[in-house]
């Protein structure tokens, strides 16, 4: 019994210890070593240039866009754009990406050491051409019905205050008829 009592709590340690660590295997370069240059609107390019030692010397690094429409990193579109460039000798790389002329929102991006798997991921956000109509001031357009919201409380204290009554209603039913049994 003491054994299989062992046996478990050793492979619960390595349960515990080992999985975290399969986590952070993937190297991971931060935000604030990554410099991001250009202008981020509509047909604007941007810049992104990644510094020494975030990948291996010549590595192949893999870029990718994803975002609203479309972003040629190079000829191609597509939802999801990827590329292929090579690492300098020092393990710097750097892209270039051209946003598309009706680019919106957020694009989300990456660069991937094939090799070493170090991951750099970074955000550019392109604000809107326009506010669209029935837009607060610094806020989203409206897109649909605006359902008041003194209707919606007054729907739901009516309800509260029907469920409580037909509680007092069962309640009463129930006094009333064991007093005449």
């Amino acid at each position: 019994m003491l054994k299989k009592v062992l046996a478990a709590l050793v492979v619960a340690f390595l349960a515990i210890f080992s999985v975290p660590a399969a986590a952070l295997a993937a190297g991971y370069v931060p935000d604030s070593a990554i410099t991001i240059s250009g202008t981020a609107a509509p047909g604007g390019t941007v810049t992104v240039t990644i510094p020494a030692n975030s990948f291996l010397p010549g590595e192949v690094v893999q870029f990718a866009v994803t975002g609203v429409g479309s972003s040629p990193l190079a000829v191609f579109k597509a939802a999801t754009v990827t590329l292929n460039k090579t690492a300098t000798p020092v393990g710097a790389a750097g892209v270039t990406v051209t946003l598309p002329s009706n680019a919106s929102g957020t694009y989300n991006a990456s660069a991937t050491g094939l090799t070493s798997g170090n991951i750099v991921t970074w955000v550019i956000v392109v604000p809107s051409s326009s506010s669209g109509a029935g837009a607060e001031a610094g806020g989203l357009p409206s897109t649909g019905y605006q359902f008041p919201t003194v209707l919606l409380w007054s729907a739901a204290g009516a309800l509260l205050i029907g469920i409580a009554l037909l509680v007092v209603l069962v309640m009463a039913r129930r006094r009333h008829a064991t007093h005449n049994s």
